[in-house]
């Protein structure tokens, strides 16, 4: 007896629907084709210790042959299990088959026959609306993740003997429902820190408010215990909130690389991600034998966060300069490629030297000579240009610290943030992919970016004074670009110009030797 049953095969942060073609016939043997990986393989021993006294299901004793078509894709994980298994079930008449075509399911078996969480639940879903499904059979664990898809029965279940009863025409599963608007406003806007609890650094709050109005990307350099990392991690709380759809394709994401929380719904907050400098290529821009994201997609709409930029190896740096441009990163194989969304914004900190205190206004560096040139060397100058704003964060001093006043509260910030990103989208409303100034190409700069003749002065000087490259020109100009737009001005001023300049610290002379 031909038996069918649908699952699914991620790649890239798509879906594609896998048929599993069940055939019984004499024999004891157990075949399973169509280019399964060693995890998909092993789950003839899963699926035989599932079927035990406990839940009521017995392996058949005849040769199995099970193809999972199109037989050209891999097919990777024990995510099929399953769906493997009721196809068995149902082939040997212990299960019905009567609503086998109207589900994809998808679960890793354990030994007793319950279900483990599997990653991609969310695409999965997608696609099976797509293609038309009535429902979705996950894990209970998966099924609020896959539910914020309007239209598809999501169910969730512990064991295949629940999964058994149901595609018997038993209501015991009841689909799970997520009111995704609901739940994406609740949470949009929650966020732990603040930058109410920053003492001092107003100038340091200024850059991290500029770059988030123009999504730039920026550099702080300074002593150890000047705050970096405390102000970077709090960007995301100045950032405008995500949209629907943003959320979305960032729980996608996710989802694939396996990154959401059981029972967890929607990613409602930007991401912010950073890690640690021994960080490999491949884990940094995604890939491997079974491509996966890397860091650089996991904070697509948020932020990437390299702490302590030149302990990274230089290799792993470089390999960011063309998702940088193109917020796309591409890995290809020999059989086939997948893109991965890549728009981030880079926030990254260093010390000035391998001793931290170069440049300090109270301690001494005590480096060699030439050693803080080796230290800078260490990032390369076309990374550096890729990097809007270089600012310095020097060490508050006690009396700011202890002051009682608070700072600017994070939600005030945001309200300039979001008003400056209302005004780049109407300007760049008729550009796809094009959403705020850190993204415009040279020719749309000429345009929009203009600056008035006495600005174009003040930056003929400080070009000609610093010998910056033809890419740090575009980025002055972008940077002046969002602040006019912070301060509503249509046209780029030389003050916007100045200040803009004065965000190129790496480019003083004291710097790198």
């Amino acid at each position: 007896m031909l038996v069918k049953t649908y699952g699914a095969a991620v790649t890239g942060i798509d879906a594609v629907t896998i048929t599993i073609e069940v055939n019984f016939s004499k024999g004891i043997k157990f075949f399973l084709v169509g280019l399964p990986d060693s995890a998909v393989k092993e789950s003839q021993q899963r699926m035989q210790s599932a079927m035990n006294e406990s839940t009521g299901f017995k392996w058949p004793g005849k040769k199995i042959v099970i193809n999972m078509a199109p037989a050209d894709i891999r097919k990777e994980g024990s995510s099929y299990d399953l769906p493997l298994v009721m196809a068995i079930l149902a082939a040997s008449n212990q299960i019905s088959t009567d609503n086998l075509a109207d589900y994809i399911m998808m679960g890793e078996l354990s030994l007793d026959g319950s279900l483990q969480p599997v990653k991609g639940a969310l695409p999965i879903a997608v696609r099976a609306k797509a293609e038309g499904f009535k429902g979705l059979i996950l894990p209970l664990q998966n099924a609020r993740e896959a539910a914020v898809v309007e239209g598809l029965n999501v169910y969730g279940a512990n064991n295949i003997v629940e999964v058994g009863a149901f595609l018997n025409g038993e209501d015991n599963l009841k689909p799970t429902v997520v009111d995704a608007n609901k739940e994406f406003y609740e949470q949009l806007l929650h966020y732990e820190i603040d930058f109410v609890d920053v003492k001092g650094q107003e100038s340091v709050k200024r850059a991290l408010e500029i770059a988030a109005a123009g999504g730039h990307n920026l550099l702080m350099i300074g002593p150890p215990g000047a705050g970096k990392s405390m102000i970077a991690k709090r960007l995301p709380s100045i950032l405008p909130p995500l949209t629907l759809d943003e959320a979305l394709e960032t729980t996608k994401i996710h989802s694939v690389a396996g990154k959401i929380q059981n029972n967890t719904a929607l990613i409602t907050q930007r991401p912010f991600r950073s890690p640690h400098h021994t960080i490999s290529n491949v884990a940094l821009v995604g890939g491997g034998s079974f491509p996966q994201p890397g860091e650089i997609s996991l904070a697509h709409h948020g932020v990437l966060f390299l702490d302590e930029l030149p302990e990274f190896q230089r290799t792993v740096l470089e390999v960011m300069r063309q998702p940088l441009e193109d917020r796309v990163i591409t890995i290809s194989r020999a059989r086939f490629s997948v893109d991965y969304p890549a728009s981030f914004m880079l926030v990254t900190s260093m010390n000035p030297c391998p001793c931290g205190y170069f440049n300090h206004p109270d301690k001494k560096c005590v480096c060699a000579a030439g050693a803080v040139q080796r230290y800078m060397s260490r990032i390369s100058g076309p990374l550096l240009d890729r990097i809007d704003l270089q600012i310095e964060v020097v060490p508050v001093p006690f009396k700011e610290l202890s002051t009682a006043s608070s700072s600017e509260k994070s939600a005030v910030i945001r309200d300039r943030v979001i008003m400056a990103r209302k005004i780049q989208s109407e300007r760049y409303k008729d550009y796809s992919n094009i959403f705020c100034n850190a993204q415009i190409n040279s020719k749309m700069q000429r345009q929009y970016a203009t600056p008035t003749d006495a600005a174009m002065e003040v930056l003929k000087n400080a070009m000609e004074k610093r010998n910056l490259s033809a890419r740090a020109y575009d980025r002055i100009i972008k940077v002046a670009r969002t602040i006019a737009d912070l301060e509503g001005q249509e046209q780029v001023q030389a003050h916007h110009i100045a200040e803009a300049v004065q965000y190129r610290n790496l480019d003083k002379a004291g710097w790198a030797g």
